[in-house]
């Protein structure tokens, strides 16, 4: 694989190149204009070859050419002028600067290898080397020896490079010509050759005190700094050469680190809270796991034949119903409450506009919900579970009118989880680990590394968003009922809902209960709610079906429906 510098202005020659290089396995850099093109030259310093147009607006490509050939450690570098231009004058100028070759456009694949090939066959780099092999023969060293000598030179320049901003003062001169003459005795010893000649040229400067210039000398000491890592680290690719995907993973692994290889206990948060906070104050809309996007998506294509199974979809996901319901209810609609029913927002929101918003899905990728034995599948299920249990509870105890929207706030009660996913994606997995190796409820984790909890998150965005009040009333307050002041026939029931389902291992929340399942009349949820029930309402009856209805979803959320 080669490393390919192309300069010139045109779009269309960029992308031609880009394409070709890539079919040979080839990176490619790009510069519009000479300036750029020297600083990628400088900055990247694995460029094996440049291509460039003779045509360049800020500078003639010839004059670019015969900068490099003055420069001490660019002047190897093959340049092949692949043009516009077939003048024999301009031709015959371009020879005498040393180019590899000169070409006419339009591009050919064949040349354009060929030309990569000669170039990586003995790359220039190596000019400024002695061979390895051969030269820990001749000198008796051996390879970890060699590299451990070229590193000292590399140490040696960092020290030159601290003292050279003071290289006019007569107090710093021995110093600093006492430091290049053991770079290039250490430069000579090791075989780079390249620095030991360009120190030759620095200290020939001393002599006729031209310490201006040496003083200036900072950014081809550096380059030759890299060029030297690069050539004891050959598989070191610098930044500039990755693809946005290269990019990315490294960014990913980068954050990933970040979070699970944190000692919350020794240096304390991962993030502010306030900075949480902010950031969640950003989301306006839901996210939504890709995998339950992309089968919205699937339906979401303005045929009417396709809305049940839409709203089949949106309904059993909790980003999806959310999202759904705050769509609708931003809408103006003269005379109609708030919608809390996933579908009919599906059937308010009509096929045109469906397929708009399934263009515009914030999505979270469900990979980061990884942190076995969690995962978003078993999570999911929970949330099912919870929702299940919710309307079957508000179905026992008569809340006829409060059974659909029970189910989609028990679906939707965690929904700070989700956020968090999208601000910060590995904080989750990361906390869950922690939780299992201290032995900690998620709840303290999620203060240690966030100094805040998903629930406080939930109840944040929750606020700001359009979803009706009764279910910003449960994510407010489903794990603390009887603090609720709105709604709280609704919240106690999810509240039983999702403490149940935790205890019947319906799915998985996160949170391994550490008891069995308490009696219902012990739990706050039941406090709060036996005086809202009707007085033939039997609870030992009602405790066994849900109890059993519990295990039911279990199985049937698994794929073993009886």
């Amino acid at each position: 694989m080669a490393n390919v510098l192309l300069i010139d202005e045109s779009e269309i020659a960029q992308k031609a190149m880009k394409g070709v290089l890539a079919k040979g396995g080839h990176r490619l850099v790009i510069a519009a204009k000479a300036e750029e093109a020297w600083k990628k030259l400088r900055d990247l310093v694995k460029i094996d070859l440049v291509f460039s147009e003779v045509k360049i607006s800020d500078q003639n490509g010839l004059s670019f050419v015969q900068r490099l050939r003055q420069d001490p450690f660019l002047k190897h570098i093959p340049v092949v002028f692949y043009t516009s231009v077939n003048d024999h004058t301009i031709i015959q100028k371009a020879l005498t600067l040393h180019i590899q070759n000169y070409l006419v456009k339009p591009y050919n694949d064949i040349k354009i290898y060929s030309e990569v090939a000669k170039a990586i066959a003995n790359p220039w780099r190596n000019l400024f080397f002695e061979e390895e092999r051969s030269f820990c023969a001749q000198m008796g060293y051996t390879p970890p020896s060699l590299k451990h000598m070229r590193e000292k030179v590399i140490d040696e320049i960092e020290k030159l490079e601290i003292l050279l901003p003071e290289a006019t003062s007569l107090e710093r001169q021995h110093e600093i010509s006492t430091q290049m003459d053991t770079i290039e005795g250490d430069a000579e010893a090791s075989g780079v050759w390249g620095l030991a000649e360009y120190m030759a040229t620095m200290i020939s400067r001393t002599e006729i005190n031209a310490w201006a210039e040496i003083r200036d000398s900072v950014d081809e000491l550096d380059y030759a700094k890299r060029i030297i890592y690069c050539q004891i680290h050959p598989e070191h690719l610098p930044e500039g050469f990755l693809s946005d995907d290269e990019k990315k993973a490294l960014e990913e692994a980068a954050e990933r680190a970040r979070w699970m290889d944190a000692d919350v206990l020794r240096t304390g948060q991962v993030v502010q809270s306030e900075g949480v906070m902010a950031q969640v104050d950003l989301i306006v809309d839901c996210p939504i796991v890709d995998s339950a996007a992309a089968g919205f998506c699937m339906y979401a294509d303005g045929q009417s034949s396709h809305l049940t199974h839409l709203a089949d979809v949106v309904a059993k996901d909790p980003g999806l119903a959310a999202q759904m319901i705050m769509s609708v209810n931003r809408i103006e609609r003269e005379g109609m409450n708030l919608v809390d029913d996933p579908r009919v927002a599906i059937s308010l929101l009509g096929e045109l506009k469906l397929n708009a918003i399934s263009k515009t899905l914030v999505t979270v990728e469900e990979r980061h919900w990884q942190a076995p034995p969690f995962d978003w599948s078993h999570y999911w299920m929970f949330l099912m579970g919870v929702a299940n249990v919710a309307r079957f509870s508000c179905e026992q105890m008569e809340f006829k009118d409060a059974e659909q929207v029970a189910f989609t706030s028990g679906l939707l009660h965690d929904v700070g989880r989700l956020v968090l996913s999208r601000i910060h994606p590995y904080a989750l997995p990361a906390m869950l680990s922690h939780s299992r190796a201290q032995d900690v409820s998620l709840h303290v984790a999620e203060m240690r590394y966030l100094g805040t909890t998903t629930r406080d998150i939930a109840a944040r965005w929750a606020n700001a968003s359009s979803l009706p009040p009764a279910m910003k009333s449960v994510i407010r307050w489903v794990e603390c009922p009887a603090q609720a002041t709105d709604n709280v026939e609704l919240v106690a029931v999810v509240s039983l809902a999702r403490m149940l389902c935790q205890h019947n291992h319906v799915g998985f929340s996160g949170d391994t209960p550490k008891d069995k399942c308490p009696p219902i009349a012990e739990t706050e949820a039941w406090q709060v709610l036996r005086e809202r029930v009707f007085p033939s309402f039997q609870l030992e009856a009602f405790e066994r079906a849900v109890n059993g209805l519990c295990k039911q979803i279990r199985l049937d959320l698994q794929g073993r429906i009886r």
